[in-house]
């Protein structure tokens, strides 16, 4: 590939005056790198707006995209979330490799205009670092900015969309002097409904002859993936808090025989989840959908690619079981399309006032605010819901995206099997009925002993790595469900005989949610673990895991400093891992001698070093 795009890159340096002057051809691309989807949502009202100004324009996850023929575009606009740690997105990890090749030529990119808009969250610490780490390699390549690197902030009151609408009208204002709008057309007006990207062509079977998916035999010669996730049979699922305990925690065994699955300590399980069956029931009750009804799905424009996670022919049942995020909260460009639909007058203003920029306090208060479902939108609009064209059912509701658990097991402990140690999402807002989350609702809701329960899942490469060294200690920090990735490393390390397993782990009450207890406590009389626990609602004044780390700061640092020992950390985002991060510099004071800079580089040190390492989430 490298050599392939050095060849056209001096090919195009020679000609490259020549490229920047001819702009006849109003092209745009509009490249994403998505996790949650809210980028490709942004991505996708990018392309809708260029459409209205009478642009060609593509939208692509960047890792979709031929990077190669980067060389060659003349207009691109970048969408990027950040994820974990200052992470990119898992669908533009593989562009992210390429783009920052030392060996690519210092002008390759010199005929491009660009933009790049960051979608973060200001309360991790790397706030927008993939937007801000792109934007600056782009301008190394020769590549010209149109407009300075824009930051969206979710915590913002007005979430994303605050950064997002001014930039669009910035973004315009500088595009479409460069590439001037062909001689008698105008910008078509919001009053015009652009197509829909794909129509459903219904048969004449219905579903007995309309199957559309994969044998299972056929799934297990290939290596799982998002494409081909592997149905796996669940074993187990025990309840691991005790039934008082408001939080329910499970540890949950898939059997993955004949998979050609394999993991290492760190890496992670992704399940694609579906929708419940009331749910589905519901909603094509309120669409007047029949779920038995069987259809091919078609591009509206040639060159526009189909879903790949959706087989062909495929049944509304499944459409809306397995693809539709019906249980999401929706976006504003949900609201903006439905509006189109209604034949209600009163339900029609209100969507539009929701879908407009003026109204986006009152959408937060009515939607984001207390995570109103888009099924629950739909019921309180009956009458446009049941006005909405089928072949806009997958521009008007996002793809069920997958979801990410550590695993929580080793295969040399448990050969064939596969375990995760799942928190069940549940809590309450201002409306009546309890918020759930999708995933873990459905994996909480499965009961293996009452059949065959299957659920289609792959692994994927965590960001977590153990040290391959048998001697080097390794302390870990993993309060709550956090414990997760450690309980796979030190089932791993036990495999292997290795001593040097320092663990911290936190819970509220020793007697409720102390997970694992029996295992560790044996761990623990073995020789193979020393564990210290914070039990933070034991006692008056509450204990967490950083307290315990200050309390035993000078074995820590022993290890650290004498040892070479690797620290690792999991769990909430939220304030756990700074707290933890300033037990860490205060103990590098106190024990070390440091200054408080020195401290803070000591710890900078350490993670570029990949012996301070961090996987957390929201």
């Amino acid at each position: 590939m490298i050599e392939y795009y050095s060849v056209l890159v001096k090919s195009q340096l020679e000609d490259c005056p020549i490229l920047v002057t001819n702009m006849a051809e109003r092209r745009l691309l509009v490249l994403f790198g998505s996790q949650t989807g809210t980028a490709q949502d942004t991505a996708e009202r990018i392309g809708r707006e260029a459409k209205r100004r009478h642009f060609r324009c593509r939208v692509e996850a960047l890792d979709s995209y031929r990077v190669a023929q980067l060389i060659q575009e003349l207009l691109v606009v970048f969408v990027c979330a950040t994820t974990g740690q200052g992470d990119p997105p898992d669908n533009m990890k593989n562009f992210w490799r390429f783009i920052f090749r030392k060996n690519l030529p210092p002008a390759s990119l010199c005929q491009m205009d660009y933009a790049v808009l960051g979608l973060g969250d200001s309360s991790y610490p790397k706030f927008n670092f993939v937007a801000k780490k792109l934007h600056k390699r782009l301008q190394q390549l020769g590549a010209s900015p149109i407009l300075p690197v824009a930051l969206g902030d979710d915590q913002h009151d007005l979430g994303l969309d605050a950064v997002v609408d001014p930039w669009l009208l910035d973004l315009w204002g500088r595009i479409l002097p460069l590439y001037p709008l062909p001689p008698g057309l105008g910008i078509i007006g919001p009053d015009v409904l652009l197509p829909s990207k794909f129509t459903l062509h219904f048969l004449e079977e219905h579903s007995s002859g309309c199957d559309g998916g994969q044998s299972r035999q056929e799934a297990a010669r290939q290596a799982p993936s998002e494409l081909r996730p592997f149905a796996a049979q669940m074993v187990s699922n025990q309840r691991v808090t005790a039934e008082s305990h408001f939080q329910d925690v499970r540890l949950i065994e898939f059997d993955v025989t004949g998979s050609g699955i394999e993991y290492q300590a760190g890496d992670v399980l992704m399940v694609q989840p579906r929708n419940a069956p009331e749910d589905v029931q519901h909603f094509c009750q309120l669409l007047r959908l029949d779920p038995e009804r069987c259809f091919v799905l078609k591009p509206s424009e040639p060159g526009t690619p189909l879903p790949a996670h959706l087989p062909q022919p495929c049944t509304i049942q499944l459409l809306v079981a397995c693809y539709l995020d019906i249980s999401c909260v929706p976006r504003r460009s949900f609201f903006e399309l439905l509006s189109w639909f209604s034949p209600n007058e009163l339900e029609r203003e209100k969507l539009q006032e929701f879908s407009s920029a003026q109204g986006q306090e009152e959408l937060c208060s009515y939607c984001s605010r207390p995570r109103r479902t888009t099924l629950e939108v739909l019921c309180d609009f009956p009458h446009t819901a049941c006005a909405v064209p089928v072949d806009y059912l997958l521009d008007i509701i996002p793809r069920i995206q997958p979801r990410a658990f550590s695993i929580a097991s080793s295969m040399l402990a448990l050969p064939n099997r596969l375990q995760i140690l799942l928190a069940v999402v549940q809590y309450k807002t201002r409306l009546s009925k309890p918020r759930r989350g999708l995933c873990s609702t459905w994996l909480a809701s499965l009961n293996p002993q009452q059949g065959d329960v299957r659920v289609p899942l792959w692994v994927k490469r965590g960001g977590m790595k153990f040290p391959a060294e048998p001697d080097t200690p390794i302390i870990m920090i993993g309060p709550g469900t956090g414990v997760a990735p450690f309980r796979a490393a030190i089932q791993e390390r036990v495999a292997h005989g290795r001593k040097g397993n320092y663990l911290f782990f936190g819970c509220r009450q020793k007697s409720k949610d102390f997970y694992c207890r029996a295992e560790w406590q044996e761990l623990v009389k073995s020789g193979h673990l020393t564990l210290f626990t914070a039990f933070s609602r034991d006692q008056e004044e509450k204990i967490y895991v950083q307290h315990r780390i200050r309390e035993n700061k000078g074995l820590v640092w022993d290890l650290l400093s004498r040892g070479n020992a690797h620290i690792y950390l999991a769990g909430n985002a939220k304030q756990m891992p700074a707290a933890v991060a300033e037990a860490l510099k205060s103990m590098f004071q106190l024990e070390g001698d440091l200054s408080p800079s020195e401290a803070e580089e000591y710890l900078t040190a350490l993670e570029r070093s990949h012996r301070f390492q961090m996987e957390t989430w929201s």
